[in-house]
């Protein structure tokens, strides 16, 4: 064996060691794959501009932390970007001092307008989609994938509503959810809502591995944050506000915790009450990288043995055989003989 495959060897050896010290414990158990996030806002009219910059602005943050388009399903009730009234096409700012376009330049939407239905958000978790519907309007989770579920709208005690015409009940969302479990849809899912009374939308929740978070509890409303006075409307509401506060400070190599995401909104900010749900979820939040939910893996394969490679066979080289092509053109002087011409 030469030296420079030995060389090799000891070099492989010694990364698997320093690979093994570096990874957690529990990584090959974890089962987490990949990740999904359906994000979703309910609302029409342009008074409810806000839902839509709620929504947009947890879909620029998982974007950014390194959820692709492809794993995104964008649910938007409104189009406030194109609305008439928008003093500023084209966009749409979760704050009043324009610092971020949270519709960008590269936003997807899966789904718009009124195809925002109760219907379509159900069969959408459960997979119970018509042939034909498009891949980007599917969601191809697995039991390795981590679910983001991002609620916004307007909401009461155990119920959220849709587009103003429907609703979708906290029974229904948790037989969705179960539905998904049983189907093997889900590893974990992180339930995240923002409309009032919040709380009462998980309460119902009986399948595991769900954490969950609402931005208020039962009996209290979810305010908003500050008015734009350029669009006369309430820009984003509180507690997404906060939220994203928080995820514009973590990066896809960030160490920050689930457990500290659920704090971001003390009661003397939010003014209501954020309430959490974690007896469902197997893991301490504590221990939760914020990446689990937010952000991506790629899945990685470890080798703890060195393979054993085979001897380079010994095959005979064929002689050198020239095979003469076949002329393709054939050499005519450039100066005809005329004398060859002449009459014998």
């Amino acid at each position: 064996m030469s030296v420079s495959i030995k060389v090799s060897f000891l070099l492989l050896f010694a990364f698997i060691n320093f690979s093994r010290s570096q990874l957690p414990f529990d990584f090959s158990k974890k089962g987490h794959t990949n990740n999904w996030a359906v994000l979703v806002d309910t609302s029409r009219f342009w008074f409810n501009y806000r839902h839509v910059a709620n929504v947009l602005s947890i879909y620029r943050s998982v974007k950014r932390l390194g959820i692709p388009d492809s794993q995104i399903i964008l649910m938007i009730a409104d189009d406030m970007a194109c609305n008439p009234r928008n003093p500023r096409p084209a966009t749409v700012f979760n704050n009043a001092n324009q610092h971020i376009n949270v519709y960008g330049d590269d936003v997807e939407v899966d789904y718009r307008g009124y195809e925002v239905t109760v219907e379509n958000f159900v069969r959408l978790l459960t997979g119970r989609l018509p042939p034909g519907t498009p891949r980007s309007k599917q969601l191809l989770t697995d039991e390795g994938s981590n679910v983001l579920v991002y609620l916004t709208g307007h909401g009461g005690d155990g119920f959220l509503k849709f587009q103003d015409s429907e609703e979708i009940t906290s029974q229904e969302m948790a037989d969705a959810l179960e539905q998904m479990w049983q189907k093997q849809r889900y590893h974990e899912t992180f339930f995240m809502i923002d409309t009032c009374q919040a709380a009462s939308m998980y309460e119902r929740f009986y399948s595991p591995n769900i954490l969950a978070v609402g931005s208020s509890l039962i009996g209290e409303d979810s305010l908003s944050h500050h008015v734009d006075p350029a669009i006369g409307v309430y820009i984003i509401d509180r507690y997404t506000y906060y939220a994203l506060d928080f995820l514009e400070s973590v990066d896809p190599q960030s160490n920050k915790s689930m457990g500290e995401f659920l704090k971001v909104c003390p009661k003397s900010v939010c003014i209501s009450t954020v309430g959490v749900r974690k007896d469902l979820f197997r893991r301490n939040p504590d221990h939760v990288p914020i990446t689990d939910f937010f952000g991506s893996v790629r899945p990685v394969e470890l080798i703890t043995e060195i393979p054993k490679l085979l001897p380079k066979p010994n095959i005979a080289k064929p002689k050198n055989i020239t095979i003469e092509k076949p002329k393709k053109y054939r050499y005519i002087p450039q100066l005809v003989n005329f004398d060859s011409f002449k009459e014998k």
